[in-house]
């Protein structure tokens, strides 16, 4: 990512007002910093209440390397107060600082993509951000997606979370603009919504796609789960913005209700009576036809992806594109141009005997179920399956994703996803609670093996979990894997191909 650095602005320019510390100077600031390792002269320091403790701890380190001023809430006060003996630079003590740290930023960096959209969701939201992309990029756009896979499309970077902390965030949109970017799609996550990170991104359209267990290890909640996600709704996207909502979820009622209390015009997706309406599909081996109208108007599409979810995200990305401007017209005539995103029910391989190997990122129960029931209709034998569940991650979930594999797939291998911290025959035994039928290989390379040599004619193969991801996390190391490579290695040592 290149540096963006723009020139200098005051707190008063920013939005924040001191009221602590010398009070009585408005410095120019120079930068934001989250890190007081990485603070330089004249930067604002944001000290915030965090898992591990408060950053104000790090406050007195950040004004040794002369940050100008420092946002903090009451707590962080008070631990400076007891660090430092004279606070000789503006403080701005804040009941929300996270939230006036995204808003600061906003101002800060003070440029985007004229047109941006956010998704959010359980699962669908890394592909209907990108099938957003691959919409605006056929009407001649020159378009972004950004979050769990980086940055794609007409400008690429790494991120190294879905949703970026505010000062990257902010700093990527200037970058995206100076680029000539005009269009962006984002993921939104419900970490990122609940620490603030989208705040002061300007957004055309918002996106629900679905609400299911997932989180629960930091939500510790279902309902304060669905308030992160909700507000992308009630706070962040304007009341002058539109939200797209797929209604067969039973929370997007919920969500519907939350947006036009707030103003906002709704496009609703659905099976039944919605502003587009998925009325029948067909499936075969390479993908599906589907049948659907807009406001009443039928058309039909061809869609060459895996799965009846999959036509569900490329609705909801034809939503969002329309809620921010473009002709439906137009936009539905993209729809038959819709690449597989990668990890998300791509082809991997295929067996010289027909059968395919799919890799999908599917890491949640009902992830799992729907990427099950989804390829059914496209197959004519068995239904395999290789899942795992991460290590230090929501434990309730484990059982129910062997349940939903054991219920909707004829063979499961149950492996290691990316165990992290814990002890990966542990993770196994509780996914195994709800398959005890399933076979429990470790090895995630030797399970990919046999459940490939064990695909006949018309049987297919889902490696689930990890979809996109280039590595496994075991303790504190990132051991190289890809599972597409490793599906089309076993398939070629199977079949004899190059030898």
């Amino acid at each position: 990512m290149a540096n963006a650095k723009p020139a200098g602005k005051s707190l008063l320019e920013m939005g924040l007002t001191a009221n602590a510390g010398m009070v009585d100077a408005d410095p120019q600031i120079l930068g934001i910093c989250v890190d007081s390792r990485k603070t330089n002269a004249g930067d604002l320091f944001v000290a915030m209440c965090g898992v591990n403790g408060h950053g104000g701890e790090f406050i007195q380190y950040a004004l040794r390397m002369d940050a100008a001023a420092v946002l903090t809430d009451a707590a962080g006060l008070e631990i400076a107060k007891r660090n430092v003996a004279k606070l000789d630079v503006p403080f701005i003590i804040s009941d929300d600082p996270r939230l006036d740290l995204a808003h600061a930023a906003a101002r800060f960096y003070a440029k985007q993509p004229a047109t941006m959209t956010a998704v959010t969701g359980t699962n669908g939201k890394t592909s209907v951000a990108n099938f957003t992309r691959q919409i605006w990029e056929n009407l001649g756009k020159q378009a972004t997606n950004f979050g769990t896979a980086g940055v794609e499309g007409a400008y690429t970077a790494p991120l190294s979370h879905t949703t970026p902390e505010p000062v990257t965030l902010h700093k990527l949109l200037a970058e995206l603009s100076d680029a000539g970017i005009t269009h962006a799609s984002m993921e939104a996550s419900s970490h990122g919504l609940d620490q603030r990170r989208l705040d002061g991104v300007y957004l055309t359209a918002a996106g629900f796609t679905n609400f299911t267990q997932d989180h629960l290890d930091y939500h510790e909640t279902f309902e304060a789960y669905f308030d992160a996600k909700a507000g992308l709704f009630t706070r962040v996207l304007p009341p002058e913005g539109s939200a797209v909502i797929n209604m067969d979820d039973p929370r997007g009622v919920d969500i519907k209700s939350l947006a036009e209390a707030r103003g906002q015009d709704v496009i609703t997706i659905g099976s039944n009576d919605c502003d587009i309406t998925i009325l029948n599909s067909r499936f075969d081996a390479t993908g599906q036809d589907v049948r659907f109208s807009w406001r009443g108007d039928v058309r039909t599409v061809r869609l060459s992806l895996i799965g009846g979810f999959q036509a569900q995200n490329v609705m909801m990305a034809a939503g969002l594109v329309i809620a921010s401007g473009e002709q439906a017209k137009d936009v539905f005539d993209t729809l038959a141009e819709m690449r597989t995103v990668s990890g998300r029910m791509e082809l991997a391989a295929t067996r010289q005997n027909g059968a395919p190997v799919f890799v999908d990122y599917a890491h949640t129960p009902d992830a799992v179920e729907t990427a099950l029931r989804a390829m059914r209709p496209h197959i004519m034998g068995r239904l395999i399956v290789v899942l795992g569940a991460g290590g230090d991650r929501d434990t309730s979930k484990r059982k129910l994703m062997g349940a939903a594999a054991a219920e909707n797939a004829d063979v499961v291998f149950v492996t290691d996803d990316n165990p992290r911290s814990e002890d990966p025959a542990s993770i196994r035994e509780m996914v195994m609670q709800g398959c005890p039928d399933a076979n429990n290989v470790g090895d995630r390379a030797q399970a990919i093996l046999r459940g490939i040599d064990a695909l006949q004619p018309g049987d297919a193969l889902l490696i689930a979990g990890k979809g996109h991801e280039t590595g496994q996390t075991i303790g504190n190391d990132v051991l190289p894997f890809n599972d597409v490579e490793q599906a089309s290695v076993a398939v070629a040592a199977l079949d004899g191909m190059g030898a």
